[in-house]
């Protein structure tokens, strides 16, 4: 790859990537040139959607199947609560990773495969929830 320079009135050309990178970004639907994304916002995103898959693992281990019964609330509705917030937490994981990618972001690789373990986490609720429901 060679890195091109830009001539005055033209636009800089995009960073050289490796293949994986390329992927990745094809992959996520990021243009070369996407627009500035900053650091704060990469965070804030960050935080927002571990913190909903948090919420989602809470409620399926903790709240739903201990606290709910001892409160003699219905067990049915543990699906009805999980499924909504499993699509928002996953939603939400998507947007993470695409803001990491989006804004170059050195720990990109890492946070990928950290999203990639939750979302997995997430994704197995959620299958179960609805095999409980409609199954």
């Amino acid at each position: 790859m060679t890195d091109t320079v830009a001539t005055p009135g033209s636009a800089p050309a995009p960073p050289a990537r490796s293949a994986a990178d390329e992927a990745v970004r094809r992959l996520l639907v990021i243009p070369d040139r996407p627009a500035p994304v900053s650091e704060a916002s990469v965070h804030r995103i960050f935080n927002i959607s571990i913190l909903l898959s948090a919420t989602r693992c809470l409620l399926s281990y903790v709240v739903l199947p201990i606290l709910l019964p001892f409160f003699g609330a219905a067990s049915g509705i543990g699906p009805i609560l999980g499924i909504p917030i499993a699509v928002v937490a996953l939603t939400f994981d998507v947007m993470g990773i695409r803001r990491f990618w989006a804004a170059n972001h050195r720990y990109r690789w890492a946070m990928t495969a950290l999203y990639a373990t939750v979302m997995a986490m997430v994704t197995a609720l959620l299958v179960g929830d609805l095999v409980h429901l409609f199954g």
